[in-house]
């Protein structure tokens, strides 16, 4: 069984800590014994702390940054969506929608003339055309969405500070 996660917030991250988000950060692929060298830790140490790191929810995972274009998948879309009615019962059954369709790669609640923003990757205008009159016209509680086609990518998914 997994162990429950903590809220992040809540766990004090001291300079060796700090040290090792940052590395990974950077580049996920480190070796424990390369990121203790770079970090100033054992490698023992290092492994211990990246754990508790993981546990503490600081480290919510690894992946590999996929150049949409060479998966077929180029066009950028953001759509505003403002639903019916913003009651706690209409946003849980349009987020438990959302969270069944691959296309959308980010769904989140906002403050201001929308309620949501969706970030939806498609082929071209054409698939995305299908995906917006087969399934997104259908999402509960949506009284009106304004779609925003992404011309250029300037800047996408950049690092954090800290």
């Amino acid at each position: 069984m997994r162990a429950e996660l903590k809220d992040p917030s809540s766990t004090a991250l001291d300079r060796i800590d700090l040290k090792i988000l940052r590395a990974l950060h950077a580049d996920g692929r480190l070796t424990n014994a390369d990121l203790a060298a770079r970090v100033g830790a054992s490698p023992a140490t290092c492994h211990r702390r990246t754990q508790r790191l993981f546990e503490n929810g600081h480290i919510t995972g690894f992946r590999a940054d996929v150049a949409p274009a060479s998966v077929a998948l180029g066009a950028l879309v953001m759509i505003g969506v403002i639903l019916d009615r913003s009651s706690p019962d209409s946003r849980n059954a349009f987020e438990e929608a959302v969270l069944k369709i691959k296309e959308i790669l980010d769904c989140i609640l906002v403050a201001g003339e929308f309620d949501y923003f969706l970030k939806i990757r498609a082929r071209d205008l054409a698939d995305f055309n299908k995906l917006q009159s087969q399934t997104l016209i259908a999402l509960p509680g949506v009284q009106n969405t304004r779609t925003f086609f992404v011309m250029r990518e300037v800047r996408e998914n950049a690092r954090l500070t800290f």
